[in-house]
């Protein structure tokens, strides 16, 4: 979508939400081994639930908020940031499920199998519904200065794995929506991305698939 807000580092998190959900479903789906043992150890799987809380507590935190006290005359627009509101909050008992049957040795792989499935559909559903509607409202309501708040907010709850989760956001991104965001960044913070950040993401056995 094209507007007065740049949007690409929205859709680059969207994007990485649903890679991951596509290696957690080939693991879970897996019959040679224990899934269960392998999504367990993985990094990959922490780095997910991280990268998706992150961005829905910002969005909870930074966003919706300001978005509502300029939509308080607007009540079908109102609906649509309960939605987004309600669906955050839905997701949320698929992620404990999944850890449970994780920590359950009595569980067969059949439980983290459906669990995985049915937060996939969910997520998968609330993303697509957030860039069918939500994008276009934020895009009209939110204004530069707000969203650059927002931007903040997002970066600063990824802490001391600033690095790592930046060079796992990009993971997959095309070269335009990467090259736009390191601009933004001071020249040794680029220079970092290239020669340390992303070599250090890219030599990760994320799934354990490397061994």
């Amino acid at each position: 979508m094209s507007g007065k807000l740049d949007m690409s580092l929205m859709y680059a998190m969207h994007n990485a939400l649903r890679r991951d959900l596509e290696f957690i479903a080939k693991i879970t789906a897996r019959t040679d081994d224990d899934p269960r043992q392998i999504l367990a150890t993985a990094v990959g799987w922490e780095m997910f639930k991280k990268g998706l809380h992150v961005h829905h507590s910002a969005e909870d935190e930074a966003l919706w908020p300001v978005m509502r006290q300029s939509l308080a005359d607007r009540p079908d627009d109102l609906l649509l940031l309960d939605a987004m509101e309600a669906e955050h909050e839905a997701i949320d008992p698929h992620i404990e499920m999944i850890n449970a049957a994780l920590a359950d040795r009595e569980s067969g792989p059949e439980r983290v199998a459906a669990a995985a499935e049915a937060l996939a559909t969910t997520l998968t559903g609330h993303l697509k519904h957030e860039e069918d509607e939500a994008l276009s409202l934020i895009d009209a309501i939110v204004t530069p200065e707000q969203w650059q708040h927002y931007g903040q907010v997002h970066a600063s709850k990824t802490g001391p794995d600033g690095p790592r989760m930046t060079a796992w956001l990009f993971d997959g991104a095309d070269e335009k929506t990467t090259a736009t965001f390191l601009a933004t960044l001071p020249e040794p913070v680029r220079v970092a991305y290239w020669d340390e950040w992303q070599p250090a993401y890219a030599a990760l056995d994320r799934w354990n698939t490397k061994g």
